[in-house]
């Protein structure tokens, strides 16, 4: 029985691996009609040009014309761009790295991965274009207004392996924090609750009634007047756990600008005179792959940690 070919693969270009996007259905007359519609944040014109130039490309590895009929499952292949970066202020920092792991500090305000106005000044993208390593992918994620530990996976081939450990909670995580103080909270604590995203604002999670899945442990590493440093140990990994567990105990983490209430929406300019106090500062596990105990420390301070 003959095989498929092998689909064809574009090199990285300044650390930006291709995009691949298949067409579903003949709904669409061409594949300039295509996409145009399914990515509007290109214009009609800057797709035709994009086509005219070459730069979308089918399987084959062949340019794609812009007036090509669309065939259902049709594959192409193309490089994101993405004009007025917000700019870098800190630069990420190689913790460890091997044949099987990368492990970076990531800096306050920027991204794991390309989203919204960031491209390449992700952190993935940055590190694939620092490192040379083209299958760089990360094994977790943390947001981008929080600096810390991330970890990736420079093979394909044993990226399941890793990302299996934070999935099945075999990653012992630690992160700094600092908060108001309150002496009548009783510490260490394990706050449990029901998250999910708001159905009215998109971008925050909130606690609701129902079966818990989120699971933090909090203590206390030290009091500097009104405020204390502590530690954290989320066993789950909801989005915006931490912070709205924090907030929830009355103890905001400082600089933040979701919770308890929002300061600034997506999109709004950061703060970065206040970065969020939030830092994930330890990484352990047992590696799948060379059956080592890995451990992992951050190599960064919070600002107002006092420590």
């Amino acid at each position: 029985m003959a095989h498929a070919a092998r689909p064809f693969n574009l090199p990285l270009r300044d650390g930006v691996s291709a995009s691949t996007v298949a067409i579903p259905t003949a709904s669409w007359p061409t594949v300039l009609d295509f996409l145009s519609e399914r990515f509007p944040v290109l214009t009609r014109d800057d797709w035709a040009a994009r086509l005219l130039a070459g730069e979308v490309v089918g399987d084959d590895g062949q340019a794609v014309a812009a007036t090509a009929a669309c065939q259902p499952g049709q594959r192409l292949h193309y490089y994101r761009s993405q004009t007025n970066e917000p700019e870098v202020l800190q630069s990420e920092t190689i913790v460890f790295q091997d044949e099987w792991l990368v492990v970076a500090d990531k800096p306050h305000f920027m991204p794991v991965i390309p989203g919204g106005p960031y491209l390449h000044r992700s952190l993935v993208v940055r590190l694939k274009r620092r490192l040379g390593l083209e299958h760089l992918s990360p094994l977790h994620r943390i947001d981008r207004e929080t600096a810390g530990l991330v970890a990736f996976a420079v093979q394909p081939a044993t990226r399941a392996s890793y990302q299996a450990l934070f999935r099945d909670r075999k990653v012992d995580k630690v992160y700094e924090a600092v908060a108001p103080f309150r002496p009548e909270l009783a510490l260490p604590h394990t706050h449990i609750s029901r998250l999910e995203t708001d159905p009215e604002r998109f971008f925050l999670s909130r606690e609701v009634a129902g079966e818990a899945n989120s699971h933090t442990r909090i203590e206390l590493a030290a009091v500097r007047g009104e405020h204390a440093h502590y530690k954290l140990r989320p066993i789950t990994g909801q989005r915006h756990q931490l912070r709205v567990h924090m907030a929830a105990l009355g103890v905001p983490i400082l600089g933040d600008a979701f919770y308890p209430r929002v300061l600034r929406g997506p999109g709004e300019p950061d703060d970065t005179e206040h970065p969020l106090q939030l830092l994930a500062s330890q990484l352990a596990f047992n590696d799948p792959i060379t059956g080592q105990r890995r451990e992992f420390t951050s190599g960064l301070k919070l600002q107002q940690s006092g420590i």
